[in-house]
């Protein structure tokens, strides 16, 4: 039998990809193989993520993200523990910068009580500061099961495991074709050909073109946001203890400028929120024709930019001027200045819009004869990776024959 035939295939070679290949290869004695387009694996919003293990405070009760969250975190937690990666459950700051917030802090403290956190708690002014020395507020929120971790170790494990476990991991495989016959899919890709009986979509940013090459319309179209951060230099780092974050406008999916220790002890403030004009665009200078013309062309962003053109306006100011940007991190560290960050990486969330122009909140995933495609899946996805991986795992039992 050729190398190039397996029971399932998955495209994608981020921390979804690499979990799910880890509990299928937990649970089935399976032929299976990951693709991933890029030279190394967790290549995008994985190796750019901000590392923060989630609490589970943000999400809606009873969706997907809330419930994957308080698991996922403690699988999580688990398995760095057993597998010796570093972490540190830190715990994190939630603050209102007025009392216009106090409201809007409230409903995170109940939504955080209805998804089980046991470490959350709201503190006073007073309070704040013995955590965070620098912050002024008016009122916060202690998260204590949050914590921190470099995520591209974490996906290195998972494969790792995959591979110990009989999968398979090739790198550099962009898929470029998908045919459907009776009895097997086969893809065309950058290495090879490869043939499969099952498909996993977890491609990420390219989610939504695969599904449409694997002849399924997935309903929605990925808009591509770029988050951008600063670093505080070395000797300004004592401005933030651990993490620290706003209390977020509850119209959007992203959290607001915030302030992060990272597991090697440097600390990144951002990201913002802006549209980027290519997929894979670290930079400001990044630029598809592709991409953009999709975005351009898509009716569902000219309804949300009706809605939201101020506030995409403002984020652009932003990322633009580091004047502007810091005084967006003054409000929660008023003694911050120009002069104690620079510039750090971006990071490319892959946001699932709907033709209505509203923007998918929640996790997606839709099945389709002898596939399964993950069409969104933002942050808490790398906190809750094991999990997510468990259930597509768990539907894959369901909807193939394995």
């Amino acid at each position: 039998m050729s190398d190039s035939q397996f029971d399932i295939a998955i495209i994608g070679g981020g921390i979804v990809g690499l979990a799910t290949a880890m509990a299928l290869t937990r649970r089935f004695d399976t032929r299976l193989v990951v693709l991933e387009s890029e030279p190394v694996l967790a290549a995008h919003q994985t190796g750019h993520n901000s590392g923060v293990i989630h609490s589970g405070l943000y999400y809606r009760p009873g969706s997907l993200k809330a419930e994957t969250c308080t698991r996922g975190r403690e699988a999580l937690y688990a398995f760095c523990r057993e597998h010796a990666i570093p972490h540190d459950r830190c715990g994190k700051v939630v603050v209102a910068t007025s009392d216009e917030e106090i409201p809007r802090l409230e409903e995170l403290e109940r939504r955080g009580k209805a998804n089980g956190l046991q470490g959350l708690r709201r503190i006073n002014p007073e309070e704040i500061r013995e955590y965070e020395p620098h912050v002024r507020a008016v009122a916060g929120l202690r998260v204590e099961e949050t914590g921190i971790v470099d995520y591209i170790r974490v996906a290195q494990k998972y494969a790792d495991l995959v591979q110990d476990a009989g999968g398979e991991i090739r790198t550099a495989s962009r898929v470029t074709d998908c045919e459907e016959e009776q009895d097997a899919i086969i893809l065309e890709t950058a290495s090879g050909s490869v043939r499969c009986r099952y498909l996993i979509n977890c491609a990420g940013l390219q989610s939504d073109r695969v599904a449409r090459l694997c002849g399924a319309e997935p309903g929605v179209r990925i808009i591509p946001f770029r988050g951008e951060y600063y670093e505080i230099v070395p000797e300004r780092r004592s401005l933030v203890t651990d993490l620290i974050y706003p209390v977020p406008d509850p119209k959007f999916p992203f959290l607001g400028v915030h302030f992060t220790r990272m597991i090697d002890g440097s600390v990144e403030a951002g990201p913002n929120a802006v549209l980027a004009f290519k997929r894979e665009g670290y930079s400001k200078w990044s630029f598809s024709l592709r991409d953009t013309a999709e975005i351009f062309l898509h009716k569902g962003f000219w309804k949300l930019a009706g809605k939201y053109w101020k506030t995409g306006l403002g984020e652009m100011y932003r990322s633009y001027s580091k004047e502007a940007f810091v005084h967006a991190l003054q409000k929660l560290i008023p003694e911050i200045t120009v002069d104690d960050v620079r510039p750090a990486g971006a990071g490319v969330r892959a946001q699932a819009l709907n033709p209505d122009g509203s923007l998918i909140d929640d996790f997606r995933i839709v099945q389709r004869p002898g596939m399964i495609h993950v069409l969104n899946a933002p942050s808490p996805a790398a906190t809750a990776s094991i999990t997510i991986g468990e259930n597509i795992a768990g539907t894959a039992e369901e909807v193939f024959d394995l």
